[in-house]
């Protein structure tokens, strides 16, 4: 079931973004059946038993910024190594998505690297 809040969300954001917010949203929560969204930090952000990823909507383009949660620490660097990732530090990292071609290009690895980051969790 979608959170009424992030409907709102996306539905006030400007046509184009909103279209690739809306992909990348589609994707996560079609990982698993545990993903939860909701509006957490002013944004579109997933959970499982914790947050772990959140939209970050500043500047050019749409960017992804997964997490260990809103609490824990979790360093994940060492144990997960993908091309989609810049890594902000040992617990988080981030995902960017230029356009809506590479928002369509990257959603495969996108709901791949999901699945492996919540095991980790």
């Amino acid at each position: 079931m979608r959170d009424p809040e992030v409907v709102a969300f996306i539905a006030a954001l400007e046509p184009t973004l909103k279209q690739q917010v809306e992909q990348i949203r589609k994707a996560i929560v079609g990982v698993s059946k545990d993903i939860h969204e909701g509006i957490k930090w002013n944004v579109p952000s997933f959970r499982t038993k914790d947050w772990f990823a959140t939209f970050h909507l500043r500047g050019e383009g749409v960017r992804l910024i997964l997490h260990s949660g809103a609490k824990g620490k979790k360093p994940l660097q060492d144990s997960l190594a993908d091309p989609l990732l810049e890594w902000l530090g040992r617990d988080r990292a981030m995902i960017t998505f230029a356009d809506a071609k590479d928002v369509k290009a990257k959603l495969p690895a996108l709901q791949r690297l999901i699945a492996e980051w919540i095991k980790r969790l």
